[in-house]
């Protein structure tokens, strides 16, 4: 324990007391400088202007236990005084545990200084010291409570940016903003809002899976915007390559319930809009599909969408059915076309076609390859005629098919 320097000798009476104090207050804040310093790995690598900003922190600590000491009624107002000393970036660049560090420290200091010479002033020093780790407490408390408010206010209008597709310059900034660890392909999960909503858990949820996702509450509707992380960002099991399906089947218990639909994936957040609408417009109709899995795909939901009038969903099952097929081969139309209107009877196309039934078998097996979808299952198939119909409103090839005169 260093000795306390000829001059710095302490008095006995409060008055003394005082004045010895201010007088080694700047040697004080000295010494805790130094030892920060030389204790501290990060102050000694801060900037010389966040050095210069801490040290007027503990310089405030010191002259506010003074001020304490003399008057502990003060306690309230002088503790906030001590941080209200330093910038607000401060408050960005040091973490709570490095304040306490740096009250830590100077409490040290001061207790070296004062030691073996009396003992209230030592209480003192330490009871300020505990009203001062509180204080600073308080004042991370309501800054992370302020920050997550706006946090939820950016987060709930970036949301509603992307559902309505009113997206702007400005999205790309406030998405970074947010603090998104997403990159890569992006989907929209939509479902309904479990009574007891836990945000976090869901948040939880989504890292072990290797996923950061935005959330947007409207009313009784929840919705996810679904990216996979960066692999710094990453916890729990090595998911990276678990497909969006799968993902939203994971996040299932976080929804409420009721129908859970999954948007098409987008190459990018910015296009996270075409998902969303997708989504969204299959939600709505889901109750249309008796039997629908949970989750379940919107563009599996493209004939009860093109139903109500999705322009999206009739333009997809055109552009993904109807004129692929017909670019490939007008006898895989037209297979198809007498498949369907026969009852997926082999039999019964083979006899309207002219040809044998491992014909028939062999084109649709092509328009499998082709498009994606199996006539030969029920689902399907009523995808693949509704996107027939669709294709040939306004062209004359059902009227060709059935022999039918095109009027003017």
């Amino acid at each position: 324990m260093p000795a306390t320097p000829p001059g710095h000798e302490l008095p006995v009476d409060k008055s003394g007391t005082l004045a010895w104090l201010r007088k080694v207050s700047g040697d004080l804040a000295t010494a805790t400088l130094t030892r920060l310093e030389a204790t501290l790995p990060w102050y000694s690598d801060m900037p010389p202007a966040r050095r210069s900003a801490v040290g007027l922190v503990a310089q405030a600590g010191i002259t506010s236990f003074i001020q304490w000491y003399d008057d502990p009624k003060s306690t309230p107002w002088i503790a906030s005084d001590i941080f209200a000393a330093a910038p607000r970036e401060l408050l960005r660049s040091v973490s709570l545990q490095q304040t306490l560090q740096l009250i830590r420290v100077t409490v040290e200091v001061t207790e070296e200084r004062i030691a073996d010479k009396d003992s209230r002033l030592r209480e003192a020093a330490l009871l300020y010291s505990r009203e001062v780790a509180f204080a600073a407490a308080d004042v991370y408390a309501r800054a992370a409570e302020a920050r997550g408010l706006w946090d939820a206010r950016l987060e709930a209008l970036v949301v509603d940016s992307i559902l309505s597709g009113e997206a702007d310059d400005e999205l790309p900034s406030r998405i970074a903003a947010l603090g998104w660890h997403g990159h890569g392909e992006v989907a929209v999960l939509v479902g309904t809002t479990p009574p007891q909503f836990d945000v976090d858990q869901l948040r939880r949820m989504a890292r072990k899976l290797g996923v950061d996702v935005l959330v947007g509450v409207q009313g009784s509707r929840l919705v996810l915007v679904i990216g996979r992380s960066e692999a710094g960002q990453r916890t729990g099991e090595d998911v990276a390559d678990l497909p969006f399906p799968e993902i939203a089947r994971r996040l299932e218990p976080g929804f409420g319930t009721g129908h859970l639909v999954l948007g098409p994936t987008v190459p990018a957040l910015v296009d996270a809009s075409q998902s969303a609408r997708a989504a969204l417009a299959g939600f709505a109709v889901a109750g249309a599909w008796r039997n629908a899995p949970r989750p379940v795909d919107a563009d599996d939901l493209l004939p009860e969408r093109a139903l109500a009038g999705d322009p999206l969903a009739k333009r997809t099952l055109v552009e993904k059915i109807y004129r692929p097929l017909k670019a490939h081969s007008s006898d895989l139309v037209t297979t198809l076309w007498s498949y369907l209107d026969n009852g997926r009877s082999l039999e019964a196309t083979a006899r309207e076609l002219f040809v044998h039934p491992n014909t028939v078998r062999y084109r649709l097996k092509r328009v499998s390859d082709v498009i994606g979808w199996d006539a030969t299952g029920p689902r399907e198939a009523l995808i693949l005629q509704t996107a027939l119909v669709l294709g040939a409103i306004g062209s004359d090839v059902t009227r060709r098919r059935a022999g039918v005169p095109r009027r003017a």
